[in-house]
This record gives structure tokens, sequence and C-alpha cells, in this order.
């Protein structure tokens, strides 16, 4: 199911808080990262990834190809920095915590 554009408007606010999680390297997007980022989303949810100065695909194409590869949401691209979202259903919740990416 498709984000609504204020859901996405949220967690982009979410975003300036965040550390890149994930960073890709001189070898890109690799199984190995893809696996990476796919741990870091099923933890966290939003996961901000770097993109180093090698990496050859534009910021937006890289960060459209690591979202189809993990099944996640793009909620912005800034430089060669993105943030993905995917939300896990199976995340123990409890009501007035903080969201996974802030605990």
């Amino acid at each position: 199911m498709a984000m609504t554009g204020k859901e996405r408007a949220e967690l982009r606010g979410e975003c300036n808080g965040l550390k890149a999680t994930v960073h890709v390297g001189a070898h890109g997007l690799t199984d190995a990262l893809i696996g990476a980022l796919d741990d870091a989303l099923r933890t966290h949810e939003l996961v901000k990834v770097a993109m180093g100065k090698p990496v050859e695909l534009p910021a937006r194409e890289a960060a459209r190809q690591l979202a189809v590869a993990v099944n996640a949401e793009v909620i912005q691209v800034i430089g060669k920095t993105t943030t993905l979202y995917r939300f896990n259903p199976e995340l123990k919740r409890k009501e007035g915590s903080l969201p996974p990416w802030k605990g």
C-alpha cells in the first residue's frame, strides 16, 4: 500500500535527527549491503543511507533501486543521502513509546 503525502511528510520530519545507519561504499549496491539495509529496516523501520563518492548511479536512482530491493519506500533524497522506510508489523510497540528509529 502506497504512503500518503502526509505520512511521507511526517517521516521526512523524523529524518533530520537520524544518523546514517548504512553506508554504500566503493563496491556499490552489493548483496551484502542490501542484506544489511534489510536488517536495519526490520529493526528500525526508518533508515538513513549515506552513499559514498564512488557510487556510479545518481542518488535518486540508487535510492530507487535500494527501495525496490528491500521492498521499502523512499522518504527523501538529499545530496548523496537517502532515507528509506518499511513498516514492520512484528515489532513490539507499547502505547506512548518512541518509534523504533528513536529507540
